[in-house]
Protein backbone atom coordinates (compact mmCIF):
# COMPACT_ATOMS: atom_id res chain seq x y z
CA UNK A 1 0.00 0.00 0.00
CA UNK A 2 2.74 2.35 0.82
CA UNK A 3 4.33 1.60 -2.79
CA UNK A 4 0.98 3.26 -4.13
CA UNK A 5 0.85 6.02 -2.38
CA UNK A 6 4.50 7.09 -3.57
CA UNK A 7 3.63 6.53 -6.55
CA UNK A 8 0.73 8.55 -6.43
CA UNK A 9 2.48 10.83 -5.07
CA UNK A 10 5.51 11.02 -7.27
CA UNK A 11 2.89 11.37 -10.53
CA UNK A 12 0.76 14.34 -8.77
CA UNK A 13 4.37 16.06 -8.01
CA UNK A 14 5.44 15.89 -12.03
CA UNK A 15 2.14 16.87 -12.93
CA UNK A 16 2.61 19.56 -11.03
CA UNK A 17 6.04 20.24 -12.54
CA UNK A 18 5.06 20.12 -15.66
CA UNK A 19 2.12 22.25 -15.05
CA UNK A 20 4.50 24.75 -13.23
CA UNK A 21 6.67 24.85 -16.15
CA UNK A 22 3.73 25.24 -18.54
CA UNK A 23 2.79 28.35 -16.93
CA UNK A 24 6.45 29.56 -16.51
CA UNK A 25 7.38 28.89 -20.57
CA UNK A 26 3.57 30.69 -21.22
CA UNK A 27 4.67 34.13 -19.56
CA UNK A 28 8.24 34.26 -20.95
CA UNK A 29 7.08 33.78 -24.09
CA UNK A 30 4.56 36.26 -23.28
CA UNK A 31 7.12 38.62 -21.93
CA UNK A 32 9.20 38.48 -25.48
CA UNK A 33 5.78 38.90 -27.86
CA UNK A 34 5.47 42.05 -25.54
CA UNK A 35 8.78 42.93 -25.76
CA UNK A 36 9.17 42.57 -29.28
CA UNK A 37 5.85 43.48 -30.76
CA UNK A 38 5.63 47.37 -28.32
CA UNK A 39 2.33 48.88 -29.10
CA UNK A 40 1.46 46.06 -31.37
CA UNK A 41 1.02 43.68 -28.63
CA UNK A 42 -1.79 45.39 -26.67
CA UNK A 43 -3.80 46.38 -30.03
CA UNK A 44 -3.68 42.28 -31.22
CA UNK A 45 -5.06 42.19 -27.06
CA UNK A 46 -7.56 44.59 -27.42
CA UNK A 47 -8.82 43.40 -31.19
CA UNK A 48 -8.75 39.57 -30.70
CA UNK A 49 -11.73 37.39 -28.58
CA UNK A 50 -8.65 35.61 -26.82
CA UNK A 51 -5.02 36.11 -25.49
CA UNK A 52 -3.96 32.77 -27.45
CA UNK A 53 -5.52 33.64 -30.44
CA UNK A 54 -3.91 37.42 -30.76
CA UNK A 55 -0.50 35.02 -29.66
CA UNK A 56 -0.51 33.02 -32.46
CA UNK A 57 -0.93 35.39 -34.59
CA UNK A 58 1.92 37.37 -33.58
CA UNK A 59 3.61 34.07 -33.60
CA UNK A 60 2.70 33.59 -37.32
CA UNK A 61 3.74 36.96 -38.46
CA UNK A 62 7.16 36.06 -36.56
CA UNK A 63 7.58 33.47 -39.06
CA UNK A 64 6.73 35.00 -42.13
CA UNK A 65 8.60 37.89 -41.28
CA UNK A 66 11.92 35.04 -40.87
CA UNK A 67 10.85 33.88 -44.45
CA UNK A 68 11.75 36.91 -46.07
CA UNK A 69 15.05 38.40 -46.90
CA UNK A 70 15.05 41.45 -45.33
CA UNK A 71 18.56 43.62 -45.53
CA UNK A 72 19.93 46.86 -44.63
CA UNK A 73 20.41 49.66 -46.92
CA UNK A 74 23.95 49.82 -48.69
CA UNK A 75 25.19 53.16 -47.38
CA UNK A 76 24.70 55.01 -50.83
CA UNK A 77 21.14 54.18 -50.68
CA UNK A 78 20.81 55.58 -47.20
CA UNK A 79 22.35 58.70 -48.44
CA UNK A 80 19.75 59.17 -51.71
CA UNK A 81 16.85 58.52 -49.71
CA UNK A 82 18.19 61.07 -46.92
CA UNK A 83 18.59 63.74 -49.52
CA UNK A 84 15.31 62.43 -51.27
CA UNK A 85 13.59 62.81 -47.78
CA UNK A 86 14.98 65.90 -47.11
CA UNK A 87 13.84 67.29 -50.66
CA UNK A 88 9.86 66.17 -49.82
CA UNK A 89 10.04 68.02 -46.87
CA UNK A 90 10.86 71.20 -48.32
CA UNK A 91 7.80 70.79 -50.79
CA UNK A 92 5.53 70.24 -47.62
CA UNK A 93 5.91 74.22 -47.50
CA UNK A 94 4.34 74.66 -50.98
CA UNK A 95 2.60 71.08 -51.85
CA UNK A 96 1.40 69.92 -48.50
CA UNK A 97 -0.94 67.05 -50.03
CA UNK A 98 1.85 66.06 -52.67
CA UNK A 99 4.25 65.80 -49.96
CA UNK A 100 2.29 63.39 -48.63
CA UNK A 101 2.12 61.36 -51.27
CA UNK A 102 5.79 61.74 -51.66
CA UNK A 103 6.42 60.86 -48.15
CA UNK A 104 4.10 57.80 -48.25
CA UNK A 105 5.81 56.55 -51.82
CA UNK A 106 9.40 57.20 -50.22
CA UNK A 107 8.72 55.02 -47.12
CA UNK A 108 7.47 52.31 -49.75
CA UNK A 109 10.68 52.62 -51.69
CA UNK A 110 12.94 51.97 -48.99
CA UNK A 111 10.72 48.71 -47.76
CA UNK A 112 11.04 47.50 -50.79
CA UNK A 113 14.60 47.96 -51.15
CA UNK A 114 14.82 46.51 -47.66
CA UNK A 115 12.99 43.48 -48.81
CA UNK A 116 9.69 43.81 -47.49
CA UNK A 117 6.76 43.06 -49.81
CA UNK A 118 4.78 46.39 -50.23
CA UNK A 119 1.57 45.50 -52.59
CA UNK A 120 -0.44 45.95 -49.76
CA UNK A 121 -0.83 48.02 -46.91
CA UNK A 122 -2.20 45.33 -44.17
CA UNK A 123 0.45 43.09 -45.29
CA UNK A 124 2.98 45.76 -44.58
CA UNK A 125 2.03 46.51 -41.29
CA UNK A 126 1.83 42.70 -40.43
CA UNK A 127 5.74 42.29 -41.93
CA UNK A 128 6.52 45.71 -40.46
CA UNK A 129 5.52 44.88 -36.95
CA UNK A 130 7.88 42.24 -36.37
CA UNK A 131 10.91 44.92 -36.37
CA UNK A 132 9.08 47.59 -35.83
CA UNK A 133 6.30 47.83 -33.50
CA UNK A 134 7.21 50.76 -31.50
CA UNK A 135 7.05 52.84 -34.71
CA UNK A 136 3.69 50.94 -36.26
CA UNK A 137 1.31 53.10 -34.92
CA UNK A 138 2.66 56.32 -36.51
CA UNK A 139 2.78 54.16 -39.97
CA UNK A 140 -0.81 53.53 -39.47
CA UNK A 141 -1.41 57.42 -38.40
CA UNK A 142 -0.04 58.69 -41.46
CA UNK A 143 -1.44 56.16 -43.93
CA UNK A 144 -5.00 57.16 -42.45
CA UNK A 145 -4.32 60.94 -43.04
CA UNK A 146 -3.01 60.33 -46.58
CA UNK A 147 -6.53 58.49 -47.24
CA UNK A 148 -8.30 61.46 -45.62
CA UNK A 149 -5.82 63.86 -47.75
CA UNK A 150 -6.07 62.00 -51.24
CA UNK A 151 -9.88 62.83 -50.12
CA UNK A 152 -9.44 66.55 -50.05
CA UNK A 153 -10.59 65.51 -46.19
CA UNK A 154 -7.03 66.88 -44.26
CA UNK A 155 -6.05 70.76 -43.06
CA UNK A 156 -2.42 71.64 -43.44
CA UNK A 157 -2.11 70.85 -39.69
CA UNK A 158 -3.12 67.00 -40.17
CA UNK A 159 -0.65 66.57 -43.57
CA UNK A 160 2.24 68.25 -41.09
CA UNK A 161 1.53 65.16 -38.36
CA UNK A 162 1.23 62.68 -41.44
CA UNK A 163 4.90 63.80 -42.52
CA UNK A 164 5.94 63.39 -38.62
CA UNK A 165 4.58 60.14 -39.07
CA UNK A 166 5.72 59.01 -41.78
CA UNK A 167 9.59 60.62 -40.83
CA UNK A 168 9.31 58.20 -37.82
CA UNK A 169 8.98 54.59 -39.83
CA UNK A 170 11.51 56.28 -42.62
CA UNK A 171 14.12 56.94 -40.38
CA UNK A 172 14.23 53.95 -38.43
CA UNK A 173 13.95 51.63 -41.20
CA UNK A 174 16.80 53.64 -43.13
CA UNK A 175 19.22 53.38 -40.04
CA UNK A 176 18.41 50.03 -39.01
CA UNK A 177 20.91 47.29 -40.01
CA UNK A 178 19.92 43.86 -39.37
CA UNK A 179 18.47 44.39 -36.24
CA UNK A 180 15.09 42.12 -34.76
CA UNK A 181 17.00 38.68 -37.38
Amino acid sequence: MSTLIWVVVVVVAVVALAAVGYVVLQQQRRSRLRARFGPEYERLMAEHDSRHDAEQELLAREQRHSELDIRPLPEESRDSYATRWNEVQERFVDAPGFAVSEADQLVAAVMAERGYPTEDFEQRVSDLSVGHGATLDHYRAAHEISGRAARKEASTEDLRQAMVHYRALFEELLQETTRGR
